[in-house]
């Protein structure tokens, strides 16, 4: 599937029914784009490479889908306050340092958000204590 905002072959996955109230539409279904962070609902065939975004991201996807849904929910901490708290617990309970991947995304390159990777690391942090 392409990103509706930047064309980038997005990564695609199943959402599990606990996790589904954070995505949009509450899709069983969702896309985030490795390159600009996006996170759109879809019904297309799944392609879970969660390491097309990062080399750091687990490969386990009971850690990989909350911390997908969470990075895609950065671009409004205001809004998703309540999501982030849910699913950035979730991630770090099954095994993903969701801070240490921010750090990640945002030394690799090839990465362009709409927002500051290391300024929204630092008010995550902050929301989390």
């Amino acid at each position: 599937m392409e990103c509706p905002n930047c064309r980038a072959r997005t990564v695609v996955f199943d959402v599990p029914p606990e996790h589904r109230e954070h995505v949009p539409e509450e899709a069983e279904r969702a896309a985030l784009c490795p390159e600009c962070l996006t996170l759109v609902a879809t019904d297309a065939p799944t392609e879970p490479r969660f390491d097309r975004i990062s080399s750091a991201f687990p490969e386990n996807e009971e850690a990989a889908v909350p911390l997908a849904i969470g990075i895609g929910l950065l671009d409004s901490l205001a809004l998703h306050r309540r999501s982030l708290e849910a699913l950035i617990p979730a991630a770090e309970a099954a095994g993903a340092d969701p801070l240490l991947l921010l750090d990640r995304l945002h030394v690799q390159g090839g990465v362009d958000p709409d927002f500051d990777i290391s300024r929204r690391r630092h008010q995550l942090e902050q929301l989390l204590e």
